[in-house]
């Protein structure tokens, strides 16, 4: 019976680590990176939405006075 010497697996030098490292830091930035333009997006499409909403509601408001609708009674208790 011979004995054999065992290899060691995997074994992996420093430029493996730095490699992978480097990998996972850029990575994570591009993330912080896409993230941060998300959330510029969203807040710049609000601001829009926003805008949007105020022109609808005085182009329906303004051609629409109080004083020339029934809707207005004298009396509290009015019921059409």
């Amino acid at each position: 019976m011979t004995k054999t010497t065992k290899i060691r697996a995997q074994v992996k030098s420093r430029w493996y680590y730095l490699f992978w490292g480097a990998a996972t830091i850029s990575v994570f930035a591009g993330q912080i990176h896409v993230g941060n333009g998300f959330r510029r997006m969203a807040e710049s499409n609000n601001a829009i939405s926003a805008d949007i909403n105020l022109l609808v509601e005085t182009l329906i408001y303004s051609s629409s006075s109080p004083s020339s609708s029934n809707d207005y009674f004298e009396q509290d208790m009015v019921v059409r």
